[in-house]
């Protein structure tokens, strides 16, 4: 485990189903303890990778019970308990405090784009909601229809002790290089996207919270260790053979690729809930090629 908070390598968890499309916990379960003995420091549930929109309350606490009594304290447990509504996502985050979480993932509030000194109140009241419960915000505009700004971001940084990471998924560099300029120091920046990771940690970042590290998750974490050894050619290398994998598993819609994929290595996660859909033929062909290639099934 990495010195930093919540780790490098924080996998942003599927929520397996049964056929019925209730959730399987035992397969959850099992592939919690995968992930862990597989590259990831951390896991974070309910995400929109989890398919939080389309998963009740108490199925999401259920989910939490049982990844923590996976995993234990291996690894650090960051749940997405963020919402477009500031009450709500204070009562969830609450909840899930008492339960027992790592950290918070908390998202710009999506369809209803608030200015960015809501933005600021929103995040503001959250984390004063829970002082002592580490929180890291999600940017992630293409989502969400609205961008966290850094003028936002390094703001909420400075003045709230327990907000003290960003997944920062707008793909906008130099966004994120302000953040690391003049955020405070021990401020962590994640990538959240795949494919950014690396030029992401030239600038500053810390790890990602990743998709891809579900099927890959060793090599993400070698990636990362390599370039804070100083070996820049051995961490490109890795990118670089990875490139296809970033690629082929949001060729739709995140999760239903990286599901089919978990899906031909074995793994019982069964399906996605609507308005999310089976991915199409072409797709699938693709997603087992590139697996194929990298000596994955």
């Amino acid at each position: 485990m990495s010195d930093y908070i919540f780790g490098r390598v924080l996998t942003a968890m599927v929520t397996p189903f049964n056929e019925d499309l209730s959730v399987n916990y035992s397969v959850a379960e099992k592939l919690a303890d995968h992930l862990v003995n597989n590259g990831s420091d951390g896991l974070v549930i309910c995400g929109t990778t989890g398919e939080s929109p389309s998963l009740e309350d108490d199925e999401k606490y259920e989910l939490l019970k049982v990844v923590k009594n996976a995993v234990g304290d291996r690894a650090k447990i960051v749940m997405g308990t963020g919402s477009n509504s500031t009450s709500k996502a204070i009562k969830d985050t609450q909840k899930a405090s008492k339960i027992g979480i790592d950290g918070s993932l908390q998202v710009v509030p999506y369809y209803n784009k608030p200015p960015q000194e809501g933005l600021y109140q929103h995040f503001s009241l959250i984390a004063k909601s829970c002082p002592d419960l580490p929180i890291m915000l999600y940017n992630i505009p293409g989502r969400t229809g609205k961008n966290l700004e850094a003028e936002t971001t390094i703001q909420l940084a400075q003045n709230l002790d327990n907000i003290v990471a960003i997944k920062e998924a707008s793909a906008d560099l130099e966004q994120t290089a302000k953040i690391k300029i003049l955020a405070p120091s021990d401020f962590l920046i994640y990538s959240g996207e795949d494919f950014l990771t690396l030029p992401m940690m030239t600038i500053g970042g810390v790890g990602v919270v990743s998709v891809a590290s579900h099927l890959v998750g060793n090599q993400m974490q070698s990636m990362i260790q390599a370039y804070e050894a100083g070996n820049n050619l051995l961490a490109q290398e890795i990118q670089q053979k990875l490139y296809n994998l970033f690629n082929i598993i949001f060729c739709n819609t995140n999760p239903i690729p990286v599901k089919f994929a978990l899906q031909l290595q074995g793994w019982d996660v069964g399906g996605v809930r609507l308005p999310l859909s089976s991915l199409p033929i072409n797709q699938c062909q693709e997603v087992e090629k590139v697996l194929k290639d990298l000596s994955l099934l």
